[in-house]
C-alpha cells in the first residue's frame, strides 16, 4: 500500500510484533531485541544524509499492550554524553532518544516522548503539523509511559514503553495504522539520526506527523482503564490588607482544606472521557511576568494539566495570538483563580470527525457572577490527507442571565506541494447588544484568509488578510484589537550549506503587518521586520534584525508610571542582534540587543537569557531585561527592569524543587514561586507550593505619606497530594 504524504511517497510497513517479554531495565539487553532489525536511520542535521558516525541503533516493536522502543546510543567519547538534568519535561541541553506517534494517522497531531542519559522523561503534544516550530507544540501534556537507561564506556542505552491506552487509536477489527518517527539526537555536536528519510525542508520536520513513516499494527485492540485520581489539599493563604480602624496593612489568613477528584475513561478506542469535581491548579507553575510597551493585552499560555490532552482540537486560531477559544478565560480573572465547581472534557475522534467538547462550570466571584463554559469542536479531512475543514460552537452564560455565543468555521487546504489556503469565519452574539437591538452581522464578524508555503528550506512565503468588526468579541477567545482590516506577508529563503562547511544553514527574511481602521481607513499600525539568520553545525546562531514602525495613537497610554506616550502619529526605527548558544554546551548564555527611536523618543533594550548546568542535580537560568527609555523633549525617561532566576533542582527523577523568583520594575513587584514535588509514580505526587509576592515600592502617591505599603502583598503555602488508582 503507497501513500502520499507532501509530496512523496511511502509504503506502509509491518511493525514487528514482540516474540518474547522485555524487562524494562535500560540495558537492552533481550534476544527480543537482537531478532527485530534496527531502523535505517539517516543523518538529519548537521548535514542532511551525512555520514553517521556514533554507531545508533533504534528498534521499535509492540506486544498486546505496549509499543517499545530500545536505542544502543554507542559514543566514540563517552565524556561527550551529555546528561544534564533530572528534572521531568525542562529540557537542558542533553542528548535525547525519542519517538513520535501520530497515534491517530491523520497527519496532523502526535505524541512525542523522549528521554535522556538520566532517564528523565519528556512528553509534549505536536499539533497544526508542526508549523509554527514550538507554538504547535504542548510541552504542559502529560500522559502515563515508562523508561529505563544506562550509562556505560560504551556509550548509553534506554528502553521505552508506551501503553497503547496513553495513546488512542483507530481500531478496524484489530488493524491499527499509525505515524512513526523515531531519532536521536547528540548534542555536543548538534547532530540528530532520523527515521525515516525526513529531508529539512520543513521547521520542525523531526516532530512533523505529516511526514511521518505509516506502520500497521496488528491484532491490536482498545483498552479502556478508568484512572480514578482525588486530591487532598491544604494550606493558608494571606493578603495584606488595609485595616480602616488603626490605619495600617495587616496579613488576613484565609485557611483552605480541600478535596477533589478526576477521572479518566476511554470511552472507545480513540475517544476520551475526562471528569472533574472541585478542581484545583495549586502545582501549576507560575506565569512568567512580561514586559508590556504597547497599548495592547498579552498573552499568556495555558499551563493548567486539565485542558492539556488533544488541545490542538481546540485550536481556532485568528491571527497572532487572537483565537476563538482559549482555556484561561475559564477558572481566572485577571490572573487570579476563581473556584471551579467541576466539568468534563471529551476529546478524540467519531468516524472521521476530530471531536471536543468541554464544558465547565465556575462559581460566583468578587467581580463575576458563577458561569458555565462550553466548547464544541469538530474538524475532519477532505480531499487530501492534509486537508481539513471545521466549525467551532463556543458558550459562556452567568446565572445573572448574561451570555455569549460565539461560532465560526474554518478550512485548511493543502493545494500543492507545500502551499496552503486557509479560511476562516467566526461571529459572537452577545446578550447586551441584542437586547439593545444593536446586533449586526458583519458588526459582530472575524474574516481570515492566509496562503502559504509552509517549508523551512528555499523559498517561503506567507499573505494573510484578516477583518474584524467593531462587535466581535469571543466570551472566551483571546483578542487584541476589534474594528480594523489586517495585512501581513512574509518572504523567507533558506538554504543549507554543502559539507565540510562550519555553517549549517543562511536565512534571509522580511514581514511586514498593517492595520487599518474600518471606521476611516486610515493605518492605525504598520511594522516592517527584515533580517538575516546564521546556524552553525554546533547550533549556535546570530541573527541581525531592524525594525521599522508606523503608530497613530489616538488615545495616548502609559507605558510606566512615569513616561507616557501622548496623542500622534509617529515613525520609528531600531535595530539589533541576537546571539543563542549551542544545546550542547553546559553554560548557554544567550543575548539580544537593540536601540533606535521609539514613538517620539529612544529605546535601547538589552535581553539576557544565560543557562548553566552545574551538575545533574542543579541548573541555573535567568532572564534579564532592560529598557532605557529617553524622551528629551518632554523631559521623560524611565529605566524598565524585568528579571527572572529558575532554580531547577532534583536528586533523582522522583524527587525535585523548582525555585522561580521574579522582578519587575514595572509592576513594583518580586514574586517568588517555588514548588517541591515528590513523584513516587506516574499520577501519585506529593506537591509543597509556598508562593510570595512583595511591595518594592512601597510608598504612593494615592495615600498619606504616613502609610506605606506592606513589604508582603501576598504568601500562599499548600501541601497537595494526588493519588491515581486504575481500574
Amino acid at each position: 500500500m503507497l501513500l502520499g504524504v507532501i509530496g512523496f511517497t511511502q509504503e506502509l510497513i509491518k511493525l514487528p510484533r514482540l516474540n518474547s517479554e522485555i524487562k524494562l531495565d535500560g540495558i537492552v539487553n533481550e534476544p527480543a531485541w537482537d531478532a527485530i532489525e534496527p531502523l535505517p536511520l539517516v543523518m538529519y542535521q548537521p548535514t542532511y544524509r551525512g555520514a553517521i558516525t556514533e554507531s545508533t541503533e533504534i528498534r521499535v516493536a509492540y506486544d498486546d499492550n505496549y509499543i517499545y522502543m530500545s536505542g544502543r546510543l554507542y559514543q566514540n567519547n563517552p565524556a561527550d554524553i551529555r546528561a544534564n538534568s533530572l528534572y521531568r519535561d525542562r529540557y537542558s541541553g542533553d542528548d535525547t532518544f525519542a519517538i513520535v506517534l501520530d497515534s491517530f494517522n491523520d497527519n496532523e497531531n502526535a505524541l512525542w516522548f523522549f528521554v535522556n542519559p538520566l532517564g528523565t522523561r519528556y512528553d509534549f503534544a505536536v499539533s497544526n503539523d508542526a508549523v509554527g516550530g514550538f507554538n504547535a507544540v504542548n510541552s504542559d501534556w502529560n500522559t502515563f509511559w515508562d523508561v529505563a537507561t544506562s550509562i556505560t564506556d560504551e556509550g548509553w542505552f534506554a528502553e521505552i514503553r508506551i501503553p497503547f491506552s496513553s495513546l488512542g487509536f483507530q481500531d478496524d477489527n484489530g488493524q491499527v495504522v499509525m505515524g512513526l518517527i523515531v531519532y536521536r539526537f547528540i548534542a555536543v555536536s548538534n547532530t540528530r539520526y532520523v527515521y525515516p528519510d525526513i529531508p529539512p525542508t520543513w521547521d520542525r520536520g523531526s516532530n512533523k506527523p505529516s511526514v511521518a513513516q505509516d506502520v500497521l499494527l496488528e491484532n491490536v485492540y482498545s483498552k479502556k482503564p478508568v484512572y480514578i485520581t482525588p486530591y487532598i489539599l491544604g494550606g493558608a493563604n494571606q493578603l495584606s490588607t488595609l485595616n480602616n480602624n488603626t490605619g495600617r496593612y495587616e496579613l488576613d489568613t484565609d485557611r483552605t482544606n480541600e478535596a477533589g477528584l478526576d477521572i479518566k475513561y476511554n470511552l472507545t478506542s480513540n475517544l476520551t472521557l475526562d471528569i472533574t469535581a472541585n478542581t484545583d491548579f495549586a502545582q501549576v507553575e507560575a506565569d512568567d511576568q512580561q514586559i508590556n510597551l504597547t497599548r495592547f493585552s498579552l498573552f499568556f499560555p495555558e499551563k493548567r494539566q486539565f485542558f492539556q490532552e488533544r488541545a490542538g482540537i481546540f485550536d481556532f486560531r485568528l491571527g497572532g495570538d487572537s483565537r476563538l477559544f482559549h482555556s484561561r478565560r475559564i477558572g481566572l480573572n485577571e490572573g487570579q483563580p476563581i473556584r471551579i465547581y467541576g466539568g468534563a472534557r471529551i476529546v478524540g475522534r467519531l468516524g472521521k470527525w476530530d471531536f471536543g467538547f468541554l464544558n465547565m462550570q465556575t462559581a460566583k466571584s468578587d467581580s463575576l457572577p458563577s458561569e458555565n463554559f462550553g466548547v464544541l469542536r469538530l474538524r475532519r479531512n477532505v480531499i487530501n490527507a492534509n486537508s481539513d475543514i471545521g466549525a467551532m460552537l463556543t458558550t459562556r452564560l452567568g446565572d445573572d442571565g448574561n451570555y455569549n455565543l460565539a461560532y465560526g468555521v474554518d478550512a485548511s487546504l493543502r493545494l500543492w506541494g507545500d502551499d496552503y489556503l486557509a479560511f476562516k469565519w467566526a461571529q459572537n452574539l452577545e446578550k447586551e447588544i441584542v437586547d439593545n437591538n444593536h446586533f449586526d452581522a458583519l458588526d459582530a464578524s472575524r474574516f481570515f484568509i492566509s496562503m502559504q508555503r509552509q517549508r523551512f528550506e528555499g523559498f517561503a512565503f506567507e499573505t494573510t488578510v484578516s477583518w474584524s468588526g467593531k462587535d466581535f468579541d469571543p466570551g472566551i477567545g483571546f483578542d487584541t484589537r476589534r474594528d480594523f482590516l489586517y495585512a501581513f506577508n512574509a518572504l523567507n529563503y533558506q538554504w543549507f550549506m554543502k559539507n565540510h562547511s562550519s555553517i549549517r544553514k543562511i536565512w534571509f527574511g522580511n514581514q511586514t503587518n498593517t492595520y487599518f481602521r474600518n471606521n476611516d481607513n486610515s493605518v492605525e499600525s504598520a511594522s516592517t521586520h527584515p533580517f538575516v539568520e546564521i546556524e552553525a553545525n554546533n547550533g549556535g546562531s546570530i541573527q541581525f534584525f531592524s525594525n521599522h514602525f508606523y503608530e497613530d495613537v489616538r488615545d495616548g497610554f502609559s507605558l510606566s508610571t512615569v513616561v507616557n506616550v501622548p496623542l500622534g502619529k509617529y515613525g520609528f526605527h531600531e535595530a539589533g542582534l541576537s546571539l543563542n548558544a549551542p544545546e550542547g554546551w553546559r553554560l548557554r548564555p544567550g543575548l539580544t540587543a537593540k536601540s533606535g527611536s521609539f514613538y517620539d523618543g529612544k529605546k535601547h533594550t538589552i535581553q539576557l537569557s544565560p543557562t548553566w548546568n552545574l551538575s545533574r542535580f542543579l541548573e541555573l537560568s535567568g532572564f534579564y531585561e532592560i529598557n532605557l527609555l529617553r524622551f528629551g523633549k518632554r523631559d521623560q525617561s524611565d529605566n524598565i527592569h524585568l528579571a527572572r532566576l529558575r532554580l531547577n533542582t532534583a536528586l533523582n527523577n522522583l524527587v525535585s524543587l523548582n525555585g522561580f523568583l521574579q522582578y519587575s520594575s514595572n509592576a513594583d513587584l518580586i514574586a517568588i514561586n517555588a514548588r517541591f514535588r515528590y513523584n513516587f509514580s506516574e499520577g501519585n505526587d506529593l506537591w509543597l507550593v509556598y508562593n510570595e509576592g512583595l511591595n518594592t515600592e512601597r510608598t504612593s502617591m494615592e495615600f498619606p505619606a504616613s502609610r506605606r505599603l506592606p513589604l508582603t502583598d501576598n504568601r500562599t503555602v499548600m501541601l497537595k497530594y494526588t493519588h491515581t488508582f486504575i481500574r
